[in-house]
């Protein structure tokens, strides 16, 4: 499972996009601005790219009203703070994993009274009202009319009926004075399109209705196949002439444990891992801790597990909260399996909008009390509203100089084709500064040891109805991967994606089991027909991997005795090492059995068969070296100790 925005954008990235495009001339409602070069400078990113997709309805009037947030750039400009980054994660430089306090960053980076003076006075030229300043000066919150917006940033603004709502918009790029080109990092809300994160479940927040995996499963990998069956007339009919392996009921944090870290002692003592989701499971403790003690995953210490929500939540009608719920509590019991002695810092937003998330994520690394964030909620790149890209890269940056890590998943669409009909990856996994976290199927045998390792990518065939023979039903899902056409390819890639590849940035960079199929089991309290209570239910998708990984990265931090900030040059130079293994070739199996009751909780109306297979994900492909479905590998033991500790 990953929670993803509502927005699905077909558009390509706009050549407009491109920072420091001019014109000679801009349209507008009261008629022609002139402009050139050398009196305005395009605010990067700030164009729509779902312009040409949508469905135009003529210039937004004059009167209409208009609220935004102007983001203020770190002071010295947002590539000083890039610079210092890179140099953070560049062994050999005195900066090298040399991190800062929050306080520390403030003082160096943040934007001068000065700056907000000139940038305020710049708004009001044009009758536009700054409401409020921003923590730190970080942004602007000004609102006004749809003219003076116009005039101020030299653009016109239309109605266009996009994803099935009314919205209004800028059809050029916001332009802005070029003695303030240095001062502003991007505009957010000129473009009004809603922008959440959602997952489909009721609009409401009882818990989530209640599931149940069907019988048979198998305890491992392996351990059932579908010839054995006792509960079927007839012996299922073979796949491709075999008989193939019963799905796992689920993975449990022992076995989790086997397979990647083997032997070692380490347990995650003294890390904190950050999970960030929206709203908060009020069952979130005792849930955790049940499954725990059920699974052999060590009962959680006082404070072990703490949460940081806010007064009030918020959009419940449109977020779906219950789902959320699911969403969280894989999360925490993913991390806890992998690092049963780590700590756990839960961020919940107040809500699955943009604008919250981005709150969320500024008070984790302004607090810092993590080393290490795993995020599982996404959109595809050309949904993203593009003034959001730029405000949320900001704080990776200040989080990657205070030595915070970012792990976010890389999606369950595959190349996002048959999602939104373009291929592309997800944001933000496709951001550079952060760590895209793909999906493998992975089998793990009776003796904890990893039998099967694969690209997680689906097709589906069900039982035909005289149970002879199986029928295709299609592509299902699988990670998220492919090259963003919202970044270049970064400098920690070359030498290991391959120089052919096309261009962009590269998705994932690691990957783990995601597959439902060879899913993780966990524990939550849900809503079934007998009344509310606690139950266990497998589950996958790239927001399993991405848990999991953090959960593995808290054992490095702890070997190495520091935190490691931007981790992406790290794991880059360890490309092809025993720290990762390879994922390549094709399975040992087709897919696996699974079998589904009807009703989703009991077999009283009857079993579902289908077959789930492995390493079919859409375009994608796994191959030896770096692919786009499993990155560099997935980590092994020796990942655990692949950084010297502190000296």
């Amino acid at each position: 499972m990953r929670l993803r925005k509502h927005i699905t954008v077909t558009a390509a990235v706009s050549a407009m996009l491109l920072a420091g495009l001019s014109q000679t001339g801009v349209a507008t409602a009261a008629g022609i601005i002139p402009t050139t070069g050398s009196q305005h400078h395009a605010v990067p990113k700030s164009t729509p790219q779902w312009l040409g997709h949508a469905r135009h309805l003529g210039l937004a009037s004059a009167a209409a009203a208009v609220n935004f947030k102007v983001y203020l750039a770190p002071r010295g400009g947002i590539d000083a703070v890039k610079a210092a980054v890179a140099a953070s994660a560049t062994p050999g430089t005195s900066a090298y994993q040399k991190f800062i306090t929050p306080a520390a960053y403030h003082k160096a980076y943040d934007p001068t009274p000065a700056t907000v003076s000139a940038v305020r006075s710049w708004l009001a030229a044009d009758g536009l009202r700054v409401r409020a300043v921003g923590q730190y000066n970080s942004y602007l919150q000004v609102s006004g009319t749809v003219g003076q917006a116009q005039a101020a940033f030299a653009t016109t603004i239309q109605r266009y009926v996009h994803d099935g709502v009314t919205v209004q918009a800028n059809t050029t790029p916001l332009t802005i004075p070029a003695s303030l080109s240095t001062a502003v990092l991007t505009v957010v809300g000129i473009d009004s399109s809603p922008s959440k994160k959602q997952v489909q479940t009721a609009p409401s927040d009882p818990p989530p209705a209640g599931y149940v995996n069907a019988r048979p499963c198998s305890a491992y990998y392996g351990q059932l196949t579908a010839s054995v069956q006792a509960d079927y007339k007839t012996a299922l009919p073979k796949f491709g002439g075999k008989a193939l392996p019963i799905a796992v009921c689920g993975y449990t944090g022992p076995q989790f444990r086997a397979a990647y870290e083997g032997t070692t002692k380490l347990d995650g003592s003294g890390v904190t891992v950050g999970i960030v989701d929206a709203y908060a499971a009020p069952t979130i403790a005792a849930d955790a801790n049940a499954y725990a003690e059920n699974h052999g995953d060590g009962s959680y210490a006082k404070g072990q597990l703490t949460q940081t929500v806010p007064a009030t939540f918020t959009h419940a009608a449109d977020c779906g909260p219950s789902g959320w719920y699911g969403e969280e509590t894989l999360d925490v019991e993913a991390v806890h399996a992998m690092a049963p002695a780590a700590k756990i810092h839960y961020y919940g937003a107040a809500s699955c909008y943009d604008d919250d998330f981005l709150a969320t994520i500024t008070k984790l690394v302004n607090q810092n009390d993590v080393q290490l964030v795993t995020n599982s909620y996404g959109e595809p790149d050309n949904a993203v509203t593009t003034g959001s890209i730029v405000a949320n890269e900001a704080v990776f940056l200040q989080g990657a100089l205070q030595g915070i890590s970012f792990m976010f998943s890389s999606g369950d669409n595959g190349d996002e084709l048959a999602n939104t009909a373009i291929k592309q990856t997800d944001q933000s996994a496709s951001d550079p500064y952060v760590t895209a976290v793909g999906g493998t199927s992975t089998g793990i045998g009776s003796d904890g040891a990893i039998t099967l390792n694969t690209g997680w990518g689906t097709d589906k065939y069900s039982l035909s109805a005289d149970g002879k023979s199986w029928t295709p039903v299609g592509y299902l899902y699988g990670a998220g991967g492919g090259y963003s056409s919202l970044y270049n390819r970064p400098t920690y890639q070359n030498g290991v994606v391959p120089a052919s590849a096309p261009a962009g940035r590269a998705v994932p960079d690691v990957a783990m089991d995601a597959d439902p199929t060879t899913g993780m089991l966990i524990g939550e309290t849900q809503t079934f027909p007998e009344g509310v209570h606690y139950g266990e239910y497998r589950i996958g998708g790239t927001s399993l991997a991405s848990p999991l990984f953090a959960g593995e990265t808290a054992l490095l931090l702890q070997h190495a005795g520091h935190r490691l900030g931007f981790l992406n040059p790290t794991l880059y130079a360890q490309a092809g090492t025993k720290s990762f293994s390879d994922v390549k070739g094709t399975p040992k199996d087709a897919g696996n059995v699974r079998v589904d009751y009807v009703n989703g909780n009991d077999p009283s109306k009857g079993l579902l068969y289908s077959i789930r297979t492995f390493n079919q994900d859409s375009s994608l492909t796994t191959t030896a070296g770096w692919d786009d479905v499993t990155g560099i590998g997935s980590p092994t033991q020796a990942y655990l100790t692949s950084v010297n500790p502190v000296s």
